[in-house]
């Protein structure tokens, strides 16, 4: 399915539909239609390449039988303390529109590949959370079951000096729909000098469902971009989470998790860029796979000359359940200033045969001694899991892998 196919089934009318029942000012809606007319120049969002093989194939995806955005439905939850702003995004339109006029599309190019672009032209949901400068903000939670065959949605945080929140985001599939689906998410975060920025996320959509999300930061001076990433459901996730660190003193952290079984297929990506000095950086991620699953992860830290006193890190590791799934892994550190102290491992293999006879010789089953080894293996991510909720969450959802 070629890029231009794809744009035949997408009309301005629909655009402009979408943007009209929004109650969407000129300006937006020419960023949409912008991006509709991108859409026959821009590529798919990169994807890791092994000799001879691409690991996570978007072009082959029938998004024409995917992408019917006038007939979207959802249901959704936007709950938020009272001294800060949360807001469906037709809200923010009418409410915020010179705080949307200046940060919507700041953080992720809307053009930035042919899935941006699509999302831009046809987002018809979404959440704008604002919180003001000095404002502790805890509990904001934004969950979206997706009730249609295709969700476009958007959120935008945007934070002001000396202010935090801590976001709990979650995506699931309503039990009524039929057949295969698309969900895409896109998350921009402009994070205010000395601003404190926690963004939880558990995507569990069924696996009938095709899932694209790319959530991106912007870090000002002595700001702190925190992401904890949950990738459990869908038949086939491209996730990538990222940060931009352009303040001096900013820091961002990174906890990733994923469990795949079935035919699932997971390509995530874990990024940094180190554009100014006394930066920090944590990247994370763990994964299991079973059955006949596969995963693809590429961790980037990039250390830009400017970046003096940087301190990056980056570890990953997939477990292997079965000898039908695959699993492979890219990180990469790319240096461009000596003032550096940077590290990354990546690993992947099956459960040790060590552990597994150690464990089975004192009278524990193998599938019991197996599940005692995955939740052991998860133990160093989610205690790195600072929401306590989204913690819970995770350990009661892989549980429940382990048993089905």
């Amino acid at each position: 399915m070629t890029a231009a196919q794809v744009h035949e089934t997408i009309s301005e009318e629909t655009v402009r539909q979408i943007s009209d029942e929004l109650g969407e000012p000129d300006w937006l809606l020419e960023t949409r239609l912008d991006a509709l007319d991108a859409l026959s120049e821009l590529e798919m969002p990169d994807v890791i390449r092994t000799p001879g093989r691409d690991w996570t194939n978007l072009d082959a995806l029938d998004y024409e039988s995917f992408v019917d955005p006038l007939n979207a439905a959802e249901e959704k939850d936007q709950v938020g303390p009272e001294d800060a702003e949360v807001l469906p995004f037709a809200e923010a339109v009418e409410e915020r529109e010179e705080l949307l006029k200046e940060h919507f599309g700041s953080v992720v190019d809307p053009q930035e590949n042919y899935l941006t672009a699509l999302s831009t032209a046809l987002f018809s949901t979404g959440t704008v959370v604002y919180v003001p400068r000095n404002v502790d903000a805890e509990d904001v939670t934004i969950r979206t079951t997706q009730n249609s065959q295709s969700l476009f949605n958007y959120t935008l945080v945007v934070t002001e000096q000396s202010s935090s929140v801590t976001i709990l985001e979650r995506q699931d599939t309503g039990e009524d729909v039929d057949g295969d689906r698309y969900y895409s998410g896109i998350v921009e975060v402009a994070a205010g000098e000395n601003s404190h920025v926690q963004y939880g996320s558990l995507q569990d959509l069924d696996q009938e469902t095709y899932n694209y999300t790319l959530k991106r930061g912007d870090a000002d001076d002595y700001a702190t971009v925190n992401w904890i990433e949950g990738n459990l459901g869908s038949r086939l996730t491209k996730s990538s989470v990222e940060t931009e660190l352009n303040g001096e003193g900013s820091e961002t952290k990174t906890v990733g998790a994923f469990f795949g079984h079935g035919d699932q297929h997971f390509d995530v990506a874990a990024r940094v860029w180190h554009n100014t000095a006394h930066t920090t950086a944590d990247l994370v991620t763990r994964g299991v796979l079973d059955d006949e699953a596969r995963s693809v992860y590429e961790g980037v830290q990039d250390v830009g000359r400017d970046a003096w006193d940087t301190n990056s890190y980056q570890r990953e590791n997939t477990l292997m359940l079965s000898d039908e799934s695959e699993a492979d892994a890219s990180p990469k550190l790319i240096i461009n200033n000596h003032d550096t102290e940077a590290s990354h491992s990546a690993t992947v293999g099956q459960i040790d045969e060590e552990d597994m006879f150690y464990m089975t010789s004192r009278g524990v089953d193998d599938l019991t001694a197996r599940n005692m080894l995955v939740e052991g293996f998860f133990v160093p991510v989610l205690e790195e899991v600072e929401v306590e909720e989204l913690r819970e969450d995770l350990q009661t959802r892989i549980a429940e892998r382990l048993r089905t």
